[in-house]
């Protein structure tokens, strides 16, 4: 055995009695406090920050950087299948998650504009993956729904889906992915609500800059 946890606590141990100095308290409940504000990610280091890069600047960068590692990644899901694009998978997956709903509501789900969205649905129902039913409270409207086509060539794909999700969550250890999401939860909640009011380009940024300042 190597003992990695072992010899990762013992250091972790060393770096929180160096920090506390010879007068600290060095007790157990010291250490998990210290490890709970644990502030090393204040020391964190990227391209520019010297010459006066932002803290925003590289958090838009990384995060256009994921979306096109996700996509890269996407591509061998989607390889010799009937699957066009990752789209085709997400809505899917969607619609076994949350079950029957009106197109609009799928499409706002998946943060995409009406026309695109439609597309995807589209071909969706042309390949036999989903299908309309009435909706039993609005009669006049439709629901879409997933088919039994569209469970299956879900689930035969399952396993190359989970494996691409997986390597996009990198080598995160199970605390960070929690962390990470948090984060991404706040962003998403502050977000979305700005993305469904659809204001004009002209306006967006002064109103999003508002409530950011609230």
């Amino acid at each position: 055995m190597k003992y990695k946890l072992l010899k990762d606590v013992i250091t972790s141990i060393e770096e929180f009695e160096n920090s506390v100095g010879e007068n600290g308290s060095k007790d157990f409940a010291s250490y998990k406090s210290w490890l709970m504000n644990d502030t090393s990610y204040r020391n964190v280091s990227w391209e520019g920050k010297d010459d006066g890069r932002s803290a925003d600047s590289i958090i838009n960068t990384l995060i256009v950087h994921l979306n096109r590692y996700a996509k890269t990644y996407s591509k061998s899901v989607i390889h010799k299948t009937k699957f066009v694009s990752q789209e085709d998978f997400i809505y899917l997956i969607n619609l076994r998650a949350v079950g029957p709903m009106k197109k609009s509501d799928l499409i706002k789900r998946n943060i995409h504009e009406k026309s695109p969205g439609i597309q995807i649905i589209n071909r969706l129902i042309s390949n036999g993956w989903i299908n309309q039913i009435d909706d039993e409270v609005d009669k006049r409207s439709k629901l879409i729904s997933l088919t039994n086509e569209g469970e299956k060539v879900l689930e035969d794909n399952m396993e190359k889906i989970r494996t691409a999700t997986s390597i996009v969550a990198g080598r995160l250890t199970e605390d960070e992915k929690l962390r990470l999401i948090g984060l991404l939860k706040k962003l998403d909640e502050f977000h979305l609500p700005i993305y469904h009011e659809n204001k004009n380009p002209d306006d967006l940024l002064a109103y999003a800059n508002e409530l950011l300042k609230k």
